[in-house]
């Protein structure tokens, strides 16, 4: 099979982990090659996610770059695995690749982190709110309807997995933008606080008064799995999404996460009695927009 062109994200990390451990293992192409039999040419593909490799010559490579067992190990034989097909390829026709990317990393992740700044996360969008936003910049009626569909999909898929840890943290005035009217902005209100009753989510407001935003004002998501040294830094761009995959970078974005969210009202806690809000915490926050509308 000839190498492919447009490799998904899943086959460039795994192909970038590969490439990261022979250097660290200090083993040319060529002996990494002869140890599954290939051309030096094959391992180059392998690790740009270009070719598959096979699980015993995956097995065989990770023994010899003196990668250890455990989670980081199984994490990488588990993605060599993994055919790349879900639910999200009935979307293909619509979605871009990174899109279909995206749905596969949350997929196979346990913990998400997000940071939104100018809207509600996609994850916690009623439809008639992503139909508004979606709407803005696509005009064709059929085409934002698919896109309505994908992010409800990919909403049930995450959230109602008990194996999944959800976060949120949300700017202000994202809650303040009057998307799609008052009406829509009610209901994806009520939303955040219908959400917020399940035992995997967690939703914060950071508030104007909280200081200086602008430093955290680029919005963001972490997605964690079987080990951090497999996590992923997802940054969303009109033209071109962008996935970091370096350790450091992801690090830096995840102290990041937690100073947002250090700053950031208390979570929302439907399940509180009204007495126990003595200070300001997001579902007051929430629930004040929610009578100024």
């Amino acid at each position: 099979m000839p190498p492919r062109n447009s490799p998904s994200e899943r086959q460039q990390r795994l192909g970038a982990e590969l490439r990261k451990l022979r250097i660290r293992a200090g083993m040319s192409g060529d002996a990494a090659g002869e140890l599954i039999g290939a051309e030096r040419t094959r391992i180059s593909h392998i690790e740009t996610g270009r070719v598959d490799v096979p699980r015993n010559g995956l097995y065989k490579l990770l023994r010899a770059y003196s990668c250890p067992q455990g989670a980081y190990f199984e994490g990488l034989m588990e993605m060599a695995q993994e055919r790349g097909k879900g639910w999200w390829d009935d979307f293909r026709d619509v979605v871009a690749p990174s899109a279909c990317d995206l749905a596969e990393l949350e997929s196979r992740s346990t913990v998400l982190r997000t940071h939104e700044s100018l809207f509600v996360p996609g994850m916690l969008q009623t439809s008639d709110y992503a139909h508004a936003v979606i709407s803005e910049s696509e005009p064709n009626p059929r085409r934002t309807d698919r896109f309505v569909e994908y992010r409800l999909r990919r909403q049930h898929t995450v959230l109602n997995s008990t194996a999944v840890t959800y976060r949120a943290i949300i700017y202000e005035a994202a809650l303040h933008a009057q998307v799609g009217g008052p009406k829509v902005m009610r209901q994806q209100l009520l939303r955040l606080i219908e959400v917020a009753r399940r035992p995997n989510v967690t939703v914060q407001v950071f508030p104007f008064d909280a200081g200086t935003y602008s430093a955290y004002s680029r919005s963001f998501a972490i997605f964690g799995g079987v080990t951090p040294e497999l996590d992923t830094v997802y940054l969303e761009h009109p033209t071109q999404s962008l996935f970091l995959r370096d350790g450091e970078q992801v690090d830096e974005y995840a102290k990041m996460f937690e100073r947002l969210s250090d700053r950031a009202l208390a979570p929302v806690d439907p399940e509180s009695a009204p007495e126990s809000h003595n200070t300001r915490d997001s579902l007051s926050l929430i629930q004040h927009l929610m009578y100024t509308l």
